[in-house]
């Protein structure tokens, strides 16, 4: 559903909007978290998770996502 790049720009922000709460329970370092996003379909949805938990990116692409940010 959505590109590699867009998937790392929206995890930024969550950990972002994470740790402007200053909740006490939260790491000092990255903070882990699983986001399941639903799209117009049943087979359309995107699983995104906080960037330090992939290590390889490229490995995992959709290579229609990634095409479809190109045009």
């Amino acid at each position: 559903m959505f590109s590699i790049a867009q998937k790392r720009e929206i995890a930024e922000k969550v950990q972002e909007v994470l740790r402007s709460t200053d909740h006490p329970e939260l790491p000092a370092g990255e903070i882990g978290f699983a986001l399941h996003v639903n799209g117009n379909e049943w087979w359309s949805y995107a699983e995104i998770r906080n960037n330090g938990s992939i290590t390889s990116p490229e490995k995992n692409a959709n290579p229609f996502n990634e095409r479809d940010m190109e045009e």
